[in-house]
């Protein structure tokens, strides 16, 4: 659950607390240093362990976990179709993953779709129901990163509809905006959580050829932007910098040359875990060396999540890995603990010919039928 705060909500919030236990409170952004700012503290928030139960939190540790690509091909759409109402259900997607999202402080998810509004298509330009994005609120993610390769796939007009979308169900998201005014209030974005205080980057390779139009702003790579906006969030003292970027060669195993080197320039910057999308296969996850203050830590390099859900089927592209990132709190700093991760695999279940029904199946959950 995602709390926002504002400075002058503060005290009619201390005074209704009471009341509003177990309710979820309605999002309010608020900005602080021109930064937007999010709250991920909850009463009773579940923390996932090892066998994928959810228990009661460790108040001084969070979890941010990570989805790979969430994409929406014809076939994904056919399948969500509920011919009877007229509308889509993609509630099966989510619904044997859902217990692990949840259970995480923090759930980001790359949105690789727009919610431009039918006609509903996949690739190569693609628009998904806003059911979609309903059903990955209800399964737990929090925030998505919206800069893709796909952001501008129905024009300008799709981008601010997919804003749109996104802010009516309160979601998080950093990537895509309408104006520079817009950019500069929420991003970066912090999120606290536990006290924790995070700040979350997302930049894209690019947006398939199409131009984005001033004043629109989709985050692209670039070295000497990316360095202003680390140096930015800085200013909002953050315990922990992730940056969620679409890059590398789709359908490549293992990272690049161009990877590698742009990961050390992040970590030389200040960035503190890197998260990355787009090969829609998995790639190596590694520990890098990075400095903070006069000492050396480890920072986590995660090059591809692979793909989260799609009609993809070949090996490799059929699945992926979700992330998770532990970290924990004491009196002085916060420190990186440990990275994991969670194997799935998406199975299509056949209803007819032109029908299937696409579900995001945990490996661990259900490797020994159980």
């Amino acid at each position: 659950m995602i709390i926002l705060i504002t400075k002058l909500n503060i005290m009619k919030l201390l005074s209704i607390f009471f009341l509003l236990v177990l309710i979820f409170l309605p999002k309010q952004i608020f900005s602080q240093d021109s930064l937007y700012v999010e709250r991920a503290d909850t009463l009773i928030a579940l923390k996932r362990n090892d066998t994928i139960t959810p228990e009661l939190p460790d108040s001084n540790k969070i979890v941010i976990v990570f989805a790979g690509d969430i994409m929406g091909h014809d076939t994904q759409i056919t399948g969500a179709y509920i011919d009877s109402s007229k509308t889509y259900d993609y509630e099966p997607t989510f619904r044997y993953i859902r217990d692990y999202i949840t259970s995480a402080d923090i759930a980001v998810g790359n949105l690789e779709v727009t919610l431009a509004g039918p006609p509903f298509r996949g690739y190569p330009q693609f628009s998904s129901p806003d059911e979609l994005a309903v059903a990955a609120k209800n399964a737990g993610f929090d925030v998505f990163v919206t800069a893709n390769n796909h952001a501008l796939d129905r024009g300008v007009a799709g981008m601010h509809r997919t804003i749109r979308v996104l802010d009516s169900l309160n979601f998080i998201h950093a990537g895509i905006y309408r104006n520079p005014e817009e950019r500069s209030i929420r991003y970066p974005i912090i999120i606290e959580s536990k006290g924790i205080r995070l700040a979350l980057l997302n930049y894209t390779y690019g947006t398939n050829g199409l131009k984005v139009p001033a004043p629109n702003i989709v985050n692209r790579i670039d070295t000497a932007q990316m360095r202003k906006d680390i140096l930015k969030a800085k200013m909002a003292s953050p315990d922990y910098i992730l940056c969620a970027i679409h890059w590398g060669a789709e359908y490549e195993r293992e990272e690049n040359k161009k990877q590698r080197q742009l990961a050390r320039f992040m970590l030389d910057q200040g960035v503190d875990g890197i998260i990355g999308s787009h090969p829609h296969v998995v790639q190596p996850i590694k520990l890098e060396n990075c400095t903070s203050s006069d000492s050396i830590k480890k920072c986590p390099v995660v090059y591809s999540l692979g793909n989260f859900v799609s009609n993809q089927r070949a090996r490799y592209k059929d699945g992926g890995i979700m992330v998770e990132i532990h970290l924990s709190k004491n009196d002085t700093s916060v420190a990186f603990d440990s990275i994991a991760y969670l194997p799935y695999w998406v199975y299509r279940e056949k209803i007819t010919e032109e029908k299937h029904i696409f579900y995001v199946v945990p490996v661990k959950k259900y490797e020994n039928n159980s």
